[in-house]
């Protein structure tokens, strides 16, 4: 891999990692529902004139239904799920369980597409799931004001990305990126606008508040999809995936930086541990055959 995309790689986990910052911070102004319609907003308008000067207006009429469904699966649903997660857990706790996606994709994939999974990847589901159950046994707590509810939450909200990722593939593997990256987020503003509505803050939120939405809009959402397709296009989606493993570094440290967050060995073993599910699920790392 070449320094600029190895930077970019970083880029891409930095703007990711720090999405849960930014809507950590953003969310209790806007509430998750509102907050979300606005990303999604301001990412299709900045995707969407891209889209049109490219010529691909007419891909994406052409795959509406399974890009609004793939929308519905890919952000708006996930987005709010994550957005009200991370309402009562920190942000870089919210990374980390969100490097289950990966983990969902490979499990949905193989009992819906048939995906096959050798020794190695079954053992990083295995792993992965451990990861999750020691993460939630040392931070879910169901009652009122605990955060049991977020962490299943967040799960509902990997497992719906993995569910997106295998449609993607099955009915969406020939459409160009772009196009699915502008048409999730377009969809996702349209089905998301008559919440937002109903759900607008009753005080507006200040300015850096504000802010906080531009920059998860701009920076977390358009940029970041563009940088995403552009490794797949330059260094492969096998390299590009390895993502996944820098954002929860990403979204502990911002997490701890700008908002104070405790770092706790329980969270810190936990995470090691989800991650290393991850690579072994994705065949980024294997386990040793046998002799």
């Amino acid at each position: 891999m070449k320094p600029q995309h190895l930077f970019e790689l970083v880029l891409l986990a930095a703007l990711w990692g720090g999405s849960f910052l930014f809507m950590r911070y953003a969310a209790p102004a806007f509430g998750a529902v509102a907050l979300i319609w606005l990303r999604v907003a301001i990412a299709s308008l900045c995707l969407a004139p891209l889209l049109l000067l490219r010529g691909q207006g007419a891909v994406l009429r052409e795959h509406a239904g399974a890009i609004a469904v793939m929308g519905v699966f890919n952000s708006a649903l996930p987005f709010v799920l994550i957005a009200w997660a991370t309402l009562s857990i920190t942000a870089g706790l919210a990374s980390i369980l969100n490097a289950t996606v990966p983990i969902f994709a490979a499990l949905i994939g193989a009992l819906w597409l048939g995906d096959r999974l050798g020794a190695s990847r079954m053992l990083g589901l295995a792993v992965g799931f451990t990861g999750v159950l020691m993460l939630a046994a040392d931070k879910a707590d169901f009652k009122p004001g605990g955060s049991g509810w977020a962490i299943v939450a967040m799960l509902v909200a990997t497992f719906s990305y993995g569910f997106a990722a295998n449609l993607t593939k099955r009915q969406l593997g020939g459409v160009p990126a772009l196009v699915n990256a502008a048409g999730s987020q377009i969809i996702s503003a349209i089905v998301l606008a008559p919440l937002a509505y109903w759900f607008w803050p009753a005080q507006m939120p200040g300015g850096l508040a504000w802010l906080a939405v531009l920059a998860l809009g701009v920076g977390c959402t358009a940029l970041a999809y563009l940088l995403f397709f552009r490794l797949v296009t330059h260094v492969g989606a096998s390299r590009t995936v390895t993502v996944t493993f820098l954002i929860p570094l990403f979204g502990v440290l911002w997490g701890s930086v700008f908002l104070g967050e405790a770092l706790k060995a329980g969270m810190l073993v936990g995470g090691a541990v989800v991650v290393l599910g991850t690579a072994l699920a994705t065949g980024v790392l294997k386990a040793p055959g046998r002799r």
